[in-house]
């Protein structure tokens, strides 16, 4: 399993979600029903930093080997963020929620969830000699 495509992706995938939520809070906010102004505006914006700061994080550890005992820190913590979204997503969908937005977020984030999972508990030796 080559972890630098992963690295890579997700690395795309969140930096496009935290620029989005970075400059265009209101118009996420109107569009999701809720009032554009106050704290929700810098909520959207904090999140998106958050996001911004795990896209730099995966970029730039993309050359490193993953899984194992091997950038167990940076593994889990995108193990655990890809987990909990996508439980919250997948709850979303059983509750009768099925915007296209949701439904496309929880595929994603589900997929890499195991992606993530994958690579945070097998070894590397056991994934495959392709991560470098």
């Amino acid at each position: 399993m080559n972890t630098r495509i992963l690295m890579g992706v997700s690395a795309l995938f969140m930096a496009i979600l935290g620029v989005a939520a970075s400059f265009l809070p209101q118009e996420i906010l109107a569009y999701s029903g809720s009032h554009p102004e106050g704290l929700g505006v810098l909520l959207v914006q904090i999140t998106g930093a958050i996001y911004m700061g795990f896209a730099i994080l995966n970029w730039v550890a993309r050359a490193n080997l993953l899984g194992g005992i091997y950038s167990r820190p940076v593994a889990l913590g995108n193990f655990f963020h890809f987990a909990v979204a996508g439980v919250v997503l997948l709850k979303a969908l059983m509750a009768g929620q099925k915007a296209p937005e949701i439904v496309v977020g929880a595929v994603a984030y589900s997929a890499f969830a195991i992606w993530f999972g994958l690579v945070l508990f097998t070894h590397p030796g056991q994934v495959g000699k392709s991560d470098r």
